[in-house]
């Protein structure tokens, strides 16, 4: 899945090369969410989760103006030279990694969206909304008659979106810090 997502946004594949950069946006999502906590189980569940069976697209933003190569960073990955990263990576604003779950009720497999993420300078220009239609095709496409997320209740953008889209609470996670 690749090509225009919404008007100055490219919607690219990801590959297994991108691993580096995977991890960066979940430590950019997490350390929005929750600042002072220490995130660096994350590099554990990007290794254990991501696969070929776990696709993985990037939101590139067709601008490129002097403005925008400040506000946008530079991601480093060790399998890039220093020119290539910022030709390929200056203008990555977002990501999405899909995966699979498995309904407890039905046991039928279905597409799980693991990580949505777009830079705080590109929200609320419609690149989440689309995110999400292009992961419910990809889960269309593949034969899942439902698509699942998890969202924290801290994040009421997030909440907003995803009710908007028609999503609704199925189950509740709770927890008791010890």
């Amino acid at each position: 899945m690749s090509g225009e997502l919404i008007p100055g946004y490219q919607l690219r594949s990801g590959s297994g090369l991108d691993r580096a950069q995977l991890v960066k946006f979940m430590h950019r999502t997490y350390g929005e969410l929750y600042p002072s906590q220490e995130v660096g189980h994350l590099t554990q569940t990007v290794e254990q989760y991501f696969s070929n069976q776990t696709p993985l697209w990037w939101v590139e933003c067709q601008k490129n103006s002097s403005e925008e190569a400040e506000i946008l960073p530079v991601l480093s990955s060790s399998y890039l030279n220093p020119e290539a990263q910022v030709q390929n990576l200056k203008s990555v604003v977002g990501c999405l990694w899909l995966g699979n779950a498995i309904d407890q009720a039905t046991g039928e497999r279905h597409a799980h969206i693991f990580l949505l993420y777009v830079a705080p300078e590109h929200r609320r220009l419609g690149i989440g909304a689309a995110l999400v239609i292009c992961a419910e095709n990809w889960a269309r496409a593949r034969g899942d008659r439902q698509i699942g997320l998890q969202v924290f209740l801290s994040n009421q953008p997030a909440l907003n979106l995803y009710q908007k889209l028609g999503y609704q609470s199925h189950s509740i996670s709770m927890l008791k810090y010890l």
